[in-house]
């Protein structure tokens, strides 16, 4: 009884780490619990070789004789070299599996020579900025719309936050290096993302955009120098690339994941060992583990982020509004420029992670239940039950830290709370000006009225004293 009580209750959710053979870079054994060549008849002589067991598919249609390393990071490099060359991840990679944050690097020198002269810049804006701010004495709305421009300046706190989670940015490209190489031993060919493209686009069109929006808007509006245009396009080309860095890793996640289910059950649809779906199941708590240290890596920098995101539509869809009673002008073309493309980038941050959580958990769980297990062995059946029991225990959600999970849940509750501050904000707008406009009305009333009483006054004095004038002469 004593040492039932003393017993250690075992944990609800299971966290396994596979890592790879470090013996090279090979298909396993199937002895092992994965498909090999031998199964495959790939490289493998027929005469000298013996089979042990029936036929595997593991390995059909993967042709593929080499290892290809690097396939993530690759697929992630045009938007990590931009992101560098402003001053952001000052991390070293000499070769696969070994980046790493070092203080006494050349990258965080040059990171941190580029924040400093980022920083002095953005001190001279801010400091303009207050100026006008503070000299403002025209309505609430304008107001508002002056201390937009000072919230754009907030992301140069993203820099010093990414410099402390860089070392997690690190272990989570190490781990997906690892990640790449068990794929390849157990399904035998490398993970075929192709998103290389579709980097180099986002690298090119983004900040393009990015500089067209920040001078369109310096064109727009009041009171904005052209000196203000550098910092500004920086700051708004650092935001966007972090939404194209999270875009990249989350669609890298919803393709594996896409791969990794197809491959099992095209595996299982011809023949389903017990230590083939054991394979499996390591592999996609491997992959459901990366899905959530995307997440965790870089959790106060995107917390930080989306509630920027957040307070600049708020502000930018305010002064639309409130300019709207006046009619649509050249100033309004800046502020729907900065809204529309605020809420687009928050859209496709929350979108694209609960589209990766989905694909990883709740899609290769249809996956699993589609499986046929009447024709399988009693140890091939409890292997698919106990995969199922792992995608039940182990969460695949993405989320920052413990904060709140990125999903389109947090897009509506953040769009729900904004309705709620624009409500607020535009009935303050509209009671502040009736009643500066009664005051003055009453005000304009009261020294009409006493300006016809002087003027009535005036004229009874005048005609009074006439008439006695001709009363004496006559």
């Amino acid at each position: 009884m004593l040492n039932n009580y003393n017993r250690k209750k075992k944990h609800d959710t299971v966290f396994l780490n596979v890592k790879p053979a470090a013996n090279g870079i090979g298909v396993r054994k199937y002895s092992n619990g994965i498909l090999d060549r031998i199964d495959s008849g790939f490289g493998i002589n027929y005469d000298n070789e013996k089979r042990a067991s029936r036929h595997s598919v593991g390995t059909i249609d993967s042709m593929n004789q080499q290892f290809v390393p690097n396939i993530f990071f690759r697929n992630l490099a045009p938007v990590k070299w931009f992101l560098s060359v402003i001053g952001v991840l000052p991390m070293t990679r000499p070769g696969p599996g070994s980046a790493k944050f070092t203080i006494g690097s050349l990258a965080f020198v040059y990171s941190i020579l580029t924040f400093t002269l980022l920083t002095l810049y953005v001190v001279y804006v801010a400091n303009n900025r207050i100026r006008i701010v503070t000299s403002l004495s025209g309505p609430f709305e304008e107001a508002v719309i002056a201390y937009l421009f000072l919230v754009n300046i907030l992301p140069i706190f993203l820099i010093p936050l990414l410099w402390w989670e860089t070392r997690k940015i690190c272990v989570l490209l190490n781990d997906w290096d690892d990640f790449e190489i068990l794929y390849y031993q157990i399904s035998g060919h490398s993970v075929p993302l192709h998103l290389r493209r579709t980097a180099v686009t986002v690298t090119a069109v983004l900040p393009l955009l990015s500089v067209i929006s920040v001078i369109i808007t310096h064109v727009t509006m009041a009171d904005f120098q052209l000196s203000q245009v550098i910092p500004y396009c920086i700051l708004d080309n650092l935001t966007a690339m972090l939404g194209a860095w999270w875009y990249l890793i989350c669609e890298a996640l919803s393709r594996t994941a896409n791969i990794l289910a197809e491959r099992f059950q095209k595996a299982l649809r011809h023949i389903g060992p017990a230590a083939m779906v054991a394979d499996y199941r390591a592999l996609w708590l491997r992959l459901s583990k990366l899905t959530r240290d995307t997440g965790t890596a870089t959790c106060y920098t995107f917390t930080f982020l989306n509630v920027y995101l957040f307070f600049i539509i708020t502000l930018s869809i305010y002064g639309l509004m409130s300019q709207l009673s006046e009619g649509f002008g050249i100033k309004d073309i800046g502020l729907a420029i900065t809204a529309v493309w605020n809420v687009c980038l928050l859209f496709f941050i929350c979108d694209q992670a609960h589209y990766a959580s989905f694909n990883v958990r709740t899609n290769f769980q249809k996956k699993l239940l589609m499986v046929e297990l009447n024709w399988m062995n009693s140890d091939a059946q409890t292997e698919i039950n106990m995969f199922l029991r792992a995608t039940e225990m182990n969460p695949s959600n993405i989320n920052c830290g413990g904060f709140f999970n990125v999903n389109r849940n947090l897009f509506k509750g953040l769009l729900t709370t904004m309705v709620t501050y624009l409500v607020v904000l535009l009935q303050f707008q509209i009671s502040i000006p009736t009643e500066i406009h009664n005051t003055n009305v009453n005000m304009t009333l009261d020294d009409d009225d006493y300006d016809d009483d002087l003027l009535t006054r005036a004229i009874v004095t005048t005609t009074t004293t006439i008439a006695s004038i001709k009363g004496r002469k006559g």
